[in-house]
């Protein structure tokens, strides 16, 4: 029976199982099933492969998606210009092929999000500096759109919280949360960012989509922004993943 899955820590938040029961359904694949795959730590996996022989694909979320690069014979051109892989491919000759699909489920997002046309200083803040962190700048220097990374422990030139000032949300109109902050069921939970500064010219993308309206997203709509949450780049990279998948 050929099997797929979603690989995390905590997965009570994932929409994925939902996702892909109902695209194997819709295709009528009654013999094709897609799993939850809790681990505590990535040194797990090679068990659960082991108990799991009809794997054909997965896909990883928080914490693991730079992690899992020594469990891999192979990475994709996408996941190694991302530098984090959220697809597994797994080959007939029994390779494991790291992929990134999110960058491209971000990319097409944020492009239905913003105008058509963008001034040439059109720039953003990305918050967070994880895995998904990585996709969004990728995405982000495919539209040739300037950014900086926001951070509570910034590497090299990124920000930290305490560097947004009113002045700084102003020159960045485009705000994009990467973080898991305000995720079910924690959903009063948000970036500690100077709100009372966003205005009805800032758009602001969530890669949540867990609750639907994350606090970041309902301060953001109060001050009249446009807001955006993660649900149609879920799909997106959904779509690509199974494509890999398909071969």
């Amino acid at each position: 029976m050929p099997e797929f899955g979603l690989l995390g820590r905590t997965l009570q938040h994932s929409f994925s199982q939902t996702y892909f029961t109902q695209k194997f359904h819709n295709l009528d694949l009654p013999d094709h099933e897609y799993g939850l795959f809790e681990l505590s730590a990535l040194h797990e996996l090679p068990a659960l492969l082991a108990a799991r022989p009809g794997l054909r694909g997965l896909n990883v979320t928080i914490p693991y998606k730079e992690q899992i690069w020594p469990f891999l014979d192979e990475v994709a051109p996408s996941a190694a210009r991302v530098g984090a892989v959220n697809v597994v491919e797994f080959r007939a000759d029994g390779c494991l092929i790291g992929h990134n699909t999110d960058y491209l489920g971000f990319r097409e997002s944020v492009r239905n999000l913003l105008p058509v046309h963008l001034p040439a200083d059109f720039r953003a803040l990305v918050l967070g500096s994880g895995g998904a962190s990585k996709a969004v700048e990728v995405a982000l220097r495919d539209l040739n759109i300037g950014y900086w990374v926001v951070s509570r422990n910034p590497l090299g030139s990124g920000l930290t919280y305490d560097d947004l000032t009113p002045r700084l949300l102003h020159d960045h109109p485009l705000i994009i949360n990467t973080t898991p902050l305000g995720t079910f069921p924690n959903v009063q939970e948000c970036p500690p960012i100077p709100y009372a500064a966003l205005t009805p010219h800032h758009y602001l993308h969530d890669l949540i989509y867990n609750p639907a309206e994350t606090e970041f997203m309902k301060r953001g709509a109060a001050a009249g922004a446009q807001v955006k949450n993660g649900f149609e780049m879920l799909c997106l990279q959904a779509e690509a993943s199974w494509n890999i998948w398909q071969g």
